[in-house]
């Protein structure tokens, strides 16, 4: 299924091939749900570059909402790749997340970029999406767009662990 997106240029995004079911499992550090390295191994997009970071990801105005998959396109693919994680919890209590967030010039629909990551630990059942991950993504975006860090660099830290992203690039 093909449908067309955002402002501007005509994006059509497609609802992606998932891995098989049970094929991939959760990691785990320091009490946090790490994603499957063979399964999501994170994809960025080829649209931002460290040359193009202001008319990108860091201008003024947003970037993601021009990007994002509607929800007909990510809750099918939600759906099947809570399979291939063998989620069981509530699909309310978990994020369809860019493992490299768009705010960071992650691929906005490859499958490789977006995985069901449940809620942290401690999390009440029914309470709706919560995780630790979003304000690292955040800190690694303003770091990015102050100079602080590179695009690259930010990337792999978050690829690598993201609960170790900002005390690897010392940003903490």
């Amino acid at each position: 299924m093909k449908i067309p997106v955002g402002a501007g240029p005509q994006r059509t995004y497609t609802v992606q091939q998932q891995p098989p079911a049970g094929s991939c499992h959760y990691r785990y550090e320091h009490g946090e749900p790490l994603e499957d390295l063979t399964c999501t191994p994170g994809a960025i997009s080829p649209a931002v570059t460290q040359a193009n970071l202001a008319t990108t990801i860091c201008r003024k105005g947003g970037y993601t909402k021009n990007i994002r998959p509607p929800e007909s396109i990510t809750g099918k693919e939600k759906r099947a790749n809570a399979a291939s994680y063998g989620y069981k919890g509530s699909l309310g209590d978990a994020e369809y997340d860019h493992l490299i967030s768009l705010q960071l010039g992650g691929d906005p629909n490859d499958a490789r970029n977006l995985w069901v990551e449940p809620a942290d630990p401690g999390h009440r059942q029914g309470g709706g999406i919560n995780n630790k991950k979003d304000p690292v993504e955040t800190k690694l975006h303003t770091a990015v767009c102050s100079g602080k860090v590179t695009l690259e660099g930010a990337q792999q830290a978050i690829v690598t662990d993201w609960t170790t992203a900002l005390s690897t690039l010392g940003l903490n």
